[in-house]
């Protein structure tokens, strides 16, 4: 999972859009999601890292309809509760989980999910190694979260290679 946000924190600040990469063989099972603005608030500097401007992000779709497919999305494509993978498991989450129980009441990842960092820091058996994951990511880091969650579950891919039952 990936999200791009305009500013820090859900409520006062808005998603952008955020993306889900299934993780398989083939990591082409994606998801792709924008939704315009649920506050009048937004910083610059934060929107800018998306690559879309705010009039842009105003023309989004409205966030429930795309938050109900995404449930639909994953529902389709796990065995089970779906878990939550990330990068910067604390920012995506936050965004993720308050729109799920915002606009539908409940979220399909349950109330937990897994940082990439320390997965990695345990199979490696080092905490100072946590960031040197991101050596494994083949798809280059762009910010467009479907690519940046395609990286992720690239390097997850390693550390199966690499020992790591999942």
């Amino acid at each position: 999972m990936d999200v791009e946000a305009d500013g820090p924190i859900p409520a006062e600040y808005s998603m952008v859009c955020f993306g889900a990469v299934l993780l398989d063989e083939a990591l082409d099972r994606t998801f792709y999601g924008q939704t315009r603005p649920i506050s009048d608030r937004f910083i610059l500097e934060a929107l800018a890292v998306s690559g879309f401007s705010r009039e842009q992000h105003l023309a989004f779709d409205e966030p429930k309809p795309v938050m109900e497919k995404f449930a639909g999305w994953l529902e389709q494509h796990s065995k089970g509760r779906p878990v939550f993978v990330a990068d910067n498991l604390a920012f995506d989450w936050q965004f993720i989980n308050y729109y799920f129980h915002r606009f539908l009441e409940r979220n399909p990842f349950g109330f937990s999910g897994r940082r990439i960092g320390d997965i990695y820091a345990g199979l490696v058996k080092d905490a100072y190694k946590a960031t040197e994951w991101k050596k494994y990511r083949v798809t280059q880091h762009t910010h467009n979260p479907v690519d940046d969650a395609r990286g992720n579950a690239e390097a997850l891919k390693k550390f199966k290679e690499l020992g790591l039952k999942l």
